[in-house]
């Protein structure tokens, strides 16, 4: 039943990392949220796996420093790769 409550800090570190990194036109409001939970509840069903119990404090760590790490990676990705999508579309339709 823990695993909750990483969903939720990693939800809850997405949706920082959403009003943190720039660029958020240009992406889902959803998307930075959704993948915080989505990593933090895979960090901690690999640990749990791998053998960790949920008082060990490496499974907190863990399932909260990935989320906080590759999410707003993803982010400035997800919004560099859109900007040069967009820039090549108004290039291939001639719009200014």
């Amino acid at each position: 039943m823990q695993i909750v409550l990483a969903l939720i800090l990693g939800a809850a570190i997405g949706l920082a990392a959403e009003f943190l990194v720039r660029g958020r036109e240009a992406r889902g409001a959803a998307v930075a949220p959704v993948l915080g939970a989505v990593i933090g509840g895979v960090v901690w069903t690999i640990l749990t796996w791998a053998g960790l119990a949920f008082d060990n404090p490496v499974i907190w760590v863990a399932s909260i420093a990935a989320p906080a790490v590759v999410v707003p990676a993803v982010l400035v990705l997800v919004t560099r790769t859109r900007a040069r999508a967009d820039a090549e579309e108004r290039r291939r339709l001639r719009i200014a």
